[in-house]
């Protein structure tokens, strides 16, 4: 099965877009940070990392329902490092994401098949990562680091 997916960017002022997604949906202000936008809204790479969290949120949180495991609430953080490339382009190097679990892992008894999987659900990360090295990591609510 193959669809499409399309979104419409509009040009504002300057470096400043607006994003139209699907009718009905809120529209959304990109800008690019000072000294070239003016910082009005969140810049590509906000973007990038929202979507690519977004994504890895959404598939732990299927592999957990997939397996009727309940991770409480999820808290997930995607940081991007930023360089220059050999031709002194700035590029997202790579990118880690920290998925935190409100439950303790020892309730949840299919862990391990949950942590080997849900990467494979996010078809954004999964896309990214052709590209940009993506290294995931999860906590449970107690803070034990069981994935890295």
């Amino acid at each position: 099965m193959s669809e499409t997916q399309t979104v419409t960017l509009r040009q504002l002022h300057n470096y400043q877009f607006q994003t139209e997604f699907s009718p009905g949906l809120p529209k959304l202000v990109s800008d690019e940070p000072e000294p070239l936008g003016a910082g009005s809204g969140p810049n590509p790479v906000s973007l990038l990392l929202a979507a690519v969290g977004a994504c890895m949120s959404s598939s732990f949180h299927f592999a957990m329902t997939k397996f009727r495991e309940s991770p409480g609430t999820i808290i997930t953080t995607a940081t991007a490092a930023i360089g220059r490339d050999e031709n002194k382009r700035l590029r997202v190097q790579n990118i880690d994401i920290m998925i935190k679990f409100e439950s303790a892992a020892s309730a949840i008894s299919h862990l391990d098949r949950i942590l080997g999987q849900f990467e494979e659900f996010c078809t954004v990360g999964a896309s990214v990562a052709r590209g940009i090295p993506i290294k995931v990591s999860v906590t449970d609510g107690g803070g034990a680091l069981l994935k890295t």
